[in-house]
């Protein structure tokens, strides 16, 4: 967006964010290479790669307040008990299933292209020196989970101690269950007494997004200097660049496998509506999502145009709607799971069976809790990659190229979630 200020003497103009990001990422580019150049290396390391360093600190600092809270919101945002029975259930699980699908295809793009494979081997052997350790603990943590046996994942979920749960970033999982449970048992208590917790989340909500705005903000200066310490890091080899290319380019196929592919199945089969007239229909929405790449800046519009041309009854439209801008980021979540294995491949860190399952339970039920909008994925994404071991660092790869790509998952989010809309209200109403 762009600003002016009003005053002849001092006009600013200010860039969007997106187009900060990408400039970051090009001066840190550029400073990583001038340091090659001149044997400055160390001066990168010491003096530059810490402030990106805090960047990710900031992140990882705001994961844990911003899932419980947000989670919190959304599960007491459906009213009541008896409103969550009737069609609430039935959404959640049709929610879950498309974000379950998203996440697997995904993967299956992620493992089948392997963009991060593209990097020069000799230069992710160098940084596999670099996180040596965490690799060996990577390891050691692969045999341990294998001697407590298949069903020890689920017993993790549960938390014996939320405090010190809350204390670790491994255990979103369980910060994440626990914010479930207690946001089904506050539905079952009378609305006049849960009121002042429901402020208190509502406020502590819009507190928390605000920290994330700042923390966004920085976002320019982390990933500059991220990049500086990445590109020294590769002593700037370019296969980065080619494999980032491929990266993107298998995003945007598998948003396309989502819109193209799997919402034409479930509209088929479960409406009576035929999916060219439902995506034609869908236009004006995923452009304006596209736009502002917010789900919850579009709702309005989505709510207004599924009612209208696709004859979604309000009861409907505005329970499904709103909880879908909350729980459902199909988009997203397939994004996630791409942007995870990449980072991984780059690294040259192989993922376990557990780890990729451990992948899918905590992108699908993490994304329950992503801020609906712009930037807000990079909390979570930075979340899950710290829970299977990856060095959150390695977000700085994507970060550049990342704007034209949220953009275009935040209008499949908003397709799924009319999808989903269209589905729930021909189930409850069968003679439409």
């Amino acid at each position: 967006m762009k600003q002016y200020n009003t005053s002849k003497k001092n006009k600013k103009f200010s860039f969007p964010l997106y187009m900060q990001i990408l400039a970051g990422m090009i001066i840190g580019v550029i400073i990583g290479i001038a340091a090659i150049q001149i044997n400055g290396e160390k001066f990168i390391q010491d003096w530059i790669r810490p402030w990106g360093q805090i960047f990710i600190r900031l992140l990882q600092l705001i994961a844990i307040p911003l899932v419980f809270i947000s989670l919190i919101k959304g599960v007491t945002g459906l009213k009541d008990i008896s409103k969550f029975s009737r069609i609430g259930g039935k959404t959640v699980l049709i929610y879950l299933g498309t974000t379950l699908v998203a996440v697997l295809i995904g993967l299956f793009m992620g493992l089948a292209v392997k963009p991060g494979k593209l990097v020069n081997r000799e230069q992710v052997a160098h940084l596999q020196e670099n996180y040596q350790s965490i690799v060996e603990e990577k390891k050691q943590a692969a045999v341990e989970t294998h001697d407590k046996g298949p069903l020890h994942f689920l017993n993790d979920i549960v938390p014996n101690n939320i405090v010190s749960a809350t204390a670790d970033n491994s255990k979103m999982l369980q910060v994440i269950f626990f914010a479930i449970f207690f946001g089904i048992a506050a539905l079952a208590v009378p609305a006049d007494k849960i009121a002042p917790v429901i402020a208190l989340f509502d406020g502590l909500n819009d507190t928390i997004l605000r920290m994330v705005d700042y923390i966004i903000k920085f976002a320019p200066w982390g990933v500059a200097a991220l990049m500086a310490g990445l590109v020294t890091d590769f002593n700037g080899d370019a296969s980065i660049f080619s494999a980032l290319g491929v990266y993107a380019l298998t995003v945007v196929a598998a948003m396309f496998v989502l819109v193209l592919g799997f919402y034409p199945v479930l509209i088929h089969f479960f409406t009576n509506i035929h999916f060219k007239d439902f995506i034609r229909t869908l236009y004006p929405v995923q452009l304006f999502a596209f736009t502002t790449s917010s789900s919850a800046a579009t709702l309005p519009v989505t709510m207004e145009t599924v009612e209208r041309d696709l004859h979604v009854s309000q009861e409907v439209s505005s329970f499904v709607l709103p909880v879908g801008t909350t729980i459902n980021m199909d988009g997203t979540s397939c994004y996630q799971s791409i942007a995870i294995l990449f980072i991984a491949q780059v690294l040259g860190i192989d993922l376990s069976l557990t780890q990729l399952i451990i992948i899918v339970a905590m992108t699908i039920l993490s994304s329950i809790g992503t801020p609906a909008i712009p930037g807000g994925s990079y909390v979570i994404l930075t979340m899950v990659l710290t829970s299977v071991g990856i060095p959150a660092e390695g977000l700085a790869l994507i970060l550049g190229i990342d704007r034209p790509l949220d953009m275009l998952r935040t209008a499949v989010n908003v397709t799924g979630d009319a999808a989903v809309s269209t589905i729930v209200d021909r189930s409850t109403n069968p003679n439409k």
